[in-house]
């Protein structure tokens, strides 16, 4: 008989574990952004070529969402999580070894495929050790360490460049990544392979898999969060270097105000699933909606702030309401996907992200270099909130009670049931 207690010792620690690997990736990719000044001093090059750099990431890494929470559908989230952190890891190290700014593209690209597939695996492995009804506020609990690692990488990697220079920086997160995904392969028990072992089915069901990629609802999400990315991503890759040329910091000022917004996203995001459980069970689309309008707001507000204060006061109203938006879209599917698609749903999710991710270094970095400076990327931003806005005001709910049981027999083959 199973001991309920060590069963929940258990399903705690490997939740703590896939936390702690999501705070050590943000930590891995922010680092680039605390880095593109002196990038692009050594490397004499401009605010395009950097934005490129960003972008280039994001290319990577959005294209694996999708397939890296297919092979945690197919083989299991232990294998995905330990080779994806073992692969990143290897590439953020090889950062701090990059001889051109070609050579730098190359690799943030290498590093983007490494890191893709773990948002899918890490919600997958979660959701393998939880209820079905505690799956949405544990998933979204999982999404608040992505603003954590944000909050922790200004502390720890702005001392490291001022102390060892932005190549070494790089050099000691990856060795430190590498140990981690050595401690995950020995101290995490593979449940897929117990699930084979006890007569579970974990083939993937390839009609259900194509049916999921086509559902309108999964979209709608999915560019809920692009437009909210835009926002995330731009904000994420450009407020070090905006603070530090437009209002004149210095890097040991930028590395203590930066992870203020992040303390605000980790407890928004933290909340986000458990209110959305608790009070907008099947009126998600509400929350979402108004978070996005706050969120343009005082985007604005940031954007007309008289003082470095003011700055950064606003963007953290802004990361606070923006992560209430990050932590639906990532709930809504735990609540009605069955668990042989979790993986491949949280991918789904993410690559409108990332795509995002693409996207908004790439056009700032050429809205600042054509304009010189910030103001069309601020009014770039609060359009991208009005498209989140306005594809959340477009999802059609699936109510609780309509979802699938504790025995996960949803399919989404069939339509998903909309609320009058």
């Amino acid at each position: 008989m199973i001991d309920p207690n060590k069963s929940r010792r258990a399903s705690f620690a490997v939740f703590a574990l896939l936390y702690f690997g999501y705070c050590i990736s943000y930590i891995d990719r922010s680092a680039i952004a605390l880095s593109l000044v002196a990038i692009g001093k050594e490397f004499h090059v401009g605010s395009a070529a950097l934005g490129v750099v960003m972008s280039t990431f994001y290319i990577s890494y959005a294209a694996m969402q999708i397939p890296g929470g297919w092979l945690a559908d197919r083989w299991g989230s232990k294998k995905v999580i330990v080779v994806s952190v073992a692969f990143w890891s290897v590439f953020t190290l090889m950062t701090g070894l990059a001889w051109s700014l070609v050579s730098l593209i190359a690799i943030r690209f290498i590093f983007g495929l490494g890191e893709g597939g773990y948002p899918g695996a890490a919600v997958k492995g979660v959701t393998e050790s939880v209820a079905r009804a505690d799956r949405p506020k544990m998933t979204a609990l999982l999404m608040s360490s992505n603003y954590v690692g944000s909050f922790i990488a200004p502390l720890a990697i702005a001392p490291l460049i001022l102390l060892l220079g932005w190549r070494h920086a790089f050099v000691v997160a990856g060795c430190a990544g590498l140990v981690f995904a050595l401690f995950y392969l020995f101290a995490v028990k593979d449940t897929h392979q117990t699930r084979e072992s006890t007569g579970r089915s974990s083939r993937i069901d390839g009609a259900a898999t194509r049916a999921l990629l086509k559902m309108p609802l999964m979209w709608k999400i999915l560019l809920t969060w692009f437009g909210m990315g835009i926002v995330n991503k731009g904000l994420d890759a450009w407020m070090p270097a905006y603070l530090l040329t437009e209002r004149h910091l210095d890097l040991k000022a930028v590395g203590m105000l930066t992870p203020l917004p992040f303390v605000a996203a980790s407890i928004s995001t933290a909340l986000g699933g458990w209110i959305l459980t608790r009070w907008f069970d099947g009126r998600e689309k509400w929350l979402m909606a108004a978070c996005c309008a706050i969120s343009g707001f005082f985007l604005y507000e940031m954007y007309t702030a008289q003082t470095v204060t003011g700055v950064i006061a606003c963007q953290s109203i802004v990361y606070f309401f923006k992560s209430f938006v990050f932590a639906g879209v990532f709930a809504l599917p735990a609540k009605f996907l069955p668990q042989k698609l979790i993986g491949t749903g949280a991918g789904m999710v993410n690559f409108g992200g990332q795509v995002a991710g693409f996207v908004a270094p790439a056009v700032i970095g050429v809205l600042v270099s054509v304009t010189g400076n910030y103001n069309a990327v601020f009014g770039f931003l609060i359009v991208a909130t009005v498209f989140a806005l306005l594809t959340s005001l477009s999802i059609r709910l699936v109510p609780q009670a309509d979802t699938a049981d504790s025995a996960d027999s949803a399919d989404p083959r069939l339509p998903a049931p909309r609320k009058a």
